[in-house]
């Protein structure tokens, strides 16, 4: 027979409890077997003060920022709202059906602050790290690293000229942020270039047509990654042009290495980061084999004899043409001794006149000079180690493994929704990376280790 709704009616006593009505199979029941908090109220002791009314609990503002990069909420605001609502959101923040949710404004007001002062973000993420080192997931064999553009919360025509500079009367905290990072290399000194365009609301993002679409103001997140399990292990916010990201690769290859005692026999990149001075670095300073393609502007298109139809000789340090003739760093002698490198660190081989003029293949070579030339950079040995290596059986590997780190980046904005800032100024986008990656890793720990018992799905 039909079936009559029953209304609802107030109880006197309701047995409830919120672990019967949190799935087994639910992302932060697997999430939360990760995560240590235990310490973070020492950490932030020196933070807070011995008067006054008692604060938020730390926990619960970092348990709820992480549902938030893990879930992929970007509103602070909605994410309060959310907790409320959530049964299992309140079962992860350790909140009972009575238990008080945080207005949105106190998030704001830590971030600034204590979580900023005291570096507790950057702290979270590595504790992440060091967990899937615990967990088996970090193989320390080979690394991965590129970058990716994230858009900054700007207005594209509040700007003003790059030669012009900011006027006197802007002020702010992402302006504050911006003059106190002009010396850092991953900021305002990693080039010499004035930018186009300066952006008055947060003028430390960089003003970028590297995309197929209109150009905007961005930051650059830098991923270094392990091969084996694509999990992060470093993460490093900079302004978006290519010496920054080659300055944030180094910084987190030593950092990695300080901080976790991780050391890659290769480290697997794009063209980018294939300068002469880096594949050096990584080869002569670090011992790390670069599977990496050699950035060289070598190549002709005119048909004539590319560099690679010279043969060096080590002996006499000289280069041998197709024609058999030589080509030095100098062919006379000066009175007053001359660099032997330019300010790029290249070295400028020529060949004399006389034997390029009487050379049968000089149309094939250099038919509109008089002599041909040959440039060398200082650190040449380390991009002939790039060389050999490209053309080997496991740089094929390599190129297979770099898509790791791109899957990442598409998680980053597709799933977490981290395709624009929240936040502004250099530490707006720190904070805001720090936690992704850490989402990412907790997310990568849950996939990899799942709750025994449970048949995946």
């Amino acid at each position: 027979m039909m079936g009559e709704r029953t209304v609802m009616q107030e109880a006197l006593f309701y047995s409830f409890r919120i672990e019967d009505h949190v799935p087994g199979d639910h992302l932060l029941r697997s999430i939360d077997r990760f995560i240590d908090l235990s310490g973070i109220r020492e950490h932030l002791k020196p933070f807070y003060s011995a008067m006054g009314r008692p604060s938020i609990d730390p926990e619960l503002m970092i348990r709820m920022l992480i549902i938030g990069y893990c879930m992929g909420i970007r509103s602070e605001r909605r994410l309060c709202e959310e907790v409320h609502l959530n049964l299992a959101y309140r079962w992860f923040c350790r909140l009972d059906l009575n238990g008080a949710v945080p207005d949105h404004s106190t998030f704001s007001k830590n971030r600034h602050g204590r979580f900023r002062d005291s570096d507790l973000l950057r702290k979270l993420f590595e504790t992440t790290v060091e967990r899937c080192m615990a967990e088996g997931l970090v193989g320390a064999e080979g690394f991965a690293v590129d970058a990716s553009l994230i858009r900054a919360d700007v207005h594209r025509q509040r700007s003003v000229p790059g030669e012009e500079g900011l006027p006197p009367d802007v002020a702010g905290r992402a302006v504050a942020e911006y003059l106190d990072v002009l010396d850092d290399a991953a900021f305002g000194g990693s080039t010499p270039v004035t930018p186009k365009r300066i952006n008055l609301t947060d003028p430390a993002s960089r003003w970028t047509a590297a995309t197929r679409g209109s150009a905007f103001y961005a930051y650059s997140t830098n991923y270094l990654i392990d091969l084996d399990h694509a999990v992060i292990v470093d993460v490093e916010a900079t302004t978006a042009i290519r010496q920054a990201e080659v300055t944030a690769q180094r910084r987190m290859i030593e950092r990695t290495q300080d901080r976790f005692g991780l050391w890659p026999e290769k480290l697997v990149a794009d063209t980018a980061y294939g300068s002469a001075p880096n594949l050096a670095w990584l080869v002569e300073d670090r011992g790390i084999e670069p599977h990496i393609p050699v950035f060289d502007k070598s190549a002709r298109r005119d048909d004539t004899f590319e560099r690679s139809a010279f043969t060096f000789n080590h002996e006499d340090d000289s280069y041998i043409c197709p024609g058999g003739n030589r080509l030095k760093p100098s062919n006379r002698n000066f009175s007053t001794p001359r660099p032997r490198a330019n300010a790029d660190g290249f070295i400028r081989y020529r060949a004399r006149e006389k034997d390029c003029g009487a050379c049968p293949l000089k149309q094939r070579c250099t038919p509109k000079l008089a002599a041909r030339k040959i440039m060398r950079s200082v650190h040449e040995g380390a991009r002939d180690l790039a060389r050999d290596i490209a053309t080997s059986d496991a740089y094929l590997v390599s190129r297979r493994q770099r898509k790791k780190v791109e899957m990442l980046f598409a998680h980053l904005k597709r799933i977490l929704k981290l395709d624009r800032l929240r936040l502004r100024g250099p530490n707006g986008a720190k904070d805001e990376f720090h936690l992704a990656a850490a989402a990412q890793n907790l997310r990568k720990l849950a996939k990899m280790k799942p709750i025994q018992g449970l048949v995946p799905a």
